[in-house]
Order: structure tokens, then C-alpha cells, then sequence
């Protein structure tokens, strides 16, 4: 489909990533979870028929967990570096970034180790015929937003992230823009460990997810 995947991700470096996890499970493991989530996102995004798939990271991979095997499996994608001062800055350049040839951009993050190369095939078909698609998350914010035209993600500019209505703020910038919503599954993002049993439970059992959270 001529549609762009994007995941906007972070190196899940110890005590940079997953931070409210590390908390309660120790910087390593809260890293190794992150490192786990990313992958599995990036396996079903390569699994998805787009025509291109866009990786916007930041931070340092070299002291990232699992960074051999994230530098080879980053090989089959493009990977940009994130700009900008705040989330909605780097979002919104990200989709600027990643756009080529007027193609619609379906971007994700990397909090969703249980999503399906089916779902984002559904994302994508929808995206072909919509001017924007969004997918809630169960934690007021959202988990996948496609735009037909990246333009159309300077809406997300200066809507706060990381906030308990950071969904409803994103829908009604569109909304102001005159930018109609189709609303897709919501999911749950991996947050907190209250989070990490319904996630897995969502995963693959041979998920890296799956694995790296046996215990906890």
C-alpha cells in the first residue's frame, strides 16, 4: 500500500527509558522491557505491506539494551533522527520527515509490543481514504495517529503530551483544523507494571515482550 510507516522511538538506555517502570523494577529490566516493546513493534511494522518504513529515534544506542540486535533489525528501515524542542515538535517533524512523495504517514510508538501486522494493515487501508485515523490508548492518550497528508500533523505541535486527555487535545486540534477523525482500536500502552499482564496477555507468547516480562 503507498502508505509510510512511522515509529517515533527512544534508545532504551537504563535509567533514561521507561522511567515511571524503573521505579518499581530497577533501571535494567525497565530498560530491557522498552528494548523488548520496540523490537516487537518493529517486527510487525516490517510485516505490514507499506511501501516505506521511517524510524525517528533519539538517544544514545550504543548504550542501549539489546543494541546489537536493535542495529540489525533497524537495518531494514530508514532511521531519521527526532528534531525539535518538545514531543509535539519532534512528532510533528517526524511526520515532515518521514513523508515522500505525498504518501499518507502512519505513525506509532514503541509502548504497544502487542500490536498486529493485521491492525496496522487495517490502519493503512483506512488511511487510504480518510484525511486522519487515530487509535486511543487506555490511558487517555493515543497510540497511533495516520494523517493522508503529513502536513496535517503540525496539529500535534503544541497539544501536551504524555497527559491523562492527550487523546481528546490531539482529536480537537484536528477538529479546529477542520480535519474529520476515523477512530481505530484502542490499545493499551506499557506504562507501569499494572500495565505489563493485560499487554501480555494481548502479545505473542514467542513475543520478546512475552518473554522479558515472565515474572514480573
Amino acid at each position: 500500500m503507498p502508505v509510510t510507516g512511522l515509529v517515533v522511538a527512544k534508545a532504551p538506555v537504563p535509567g533514561l527509558a521507561k522511567t515511571r517502570l524503573a521505579k518499581m523494577l530497577g533501571d535494567q529490566a525497565a530498560a530491557e522491557i522498552a528494548a523488548a516493546a520496540l523490537l516487537d513493534t518493529l517486527d510487525a511494522l516490517a510485516e505490514t505491506p507499506l511501501t516505506r518504513r521511517v524510524v525517528a529515534m533519539t538517544g544514545d544506542m550504543s548504550r542501549a539494551c539489546r543494541a546489537g540486535e536493535l542495529r540489525d533489525r533497524l537495518a531494514a528501515f530508514t532511521v531519521i533522527e527526532q528534531r525539535g524542542d518538545g514531543f509535539g515538535d519532534r512528532l510533528a517533524n517526524a511526520h515532515a520527515d518521514a513523508a515522500e512523495a505525498g504518501e499518507p504517514v502512519l505513525q506509532i510508538g514503541m509502548d504497544t509490543p502487542q500490536v498486529s501486522p493485521d491492525l496496522l494493515t487495517s490502519c493503512a487501508r483506512y488511511l487510504l481514504h480518510v484525511p486522519a485515523l487515530i487509535g486511543m490508548a487506555r490511558d487517555g492518550g493515543w497510540w497511533v495517529l495516520g494523517v493522508a497528508d503529513a502536513a496535517t500533523a503540525e496539529c500535534v505541535r503544541d497539544v501536551p503530551m504524555s497527559r491523562p486527555n492527550t487523546g481528546a487535545l490531539t482529536c480537537a486540534a484536528l477538529g479546529r483544523n477542520g480535519i474529520p477523525v476515523v477512530f481505530t482500536e484502542e490499545l493499551r500502552d506499557v506504562d507501569t507494571v499494572d500495565d505489563i499482564v493485560p499487554v501480555r496477555a494481548a502479545c505473542r507468547p514467542s513475543s520478546r515482550f512475552a518473554q522479558v516480562t515472565q515474572g514480573v
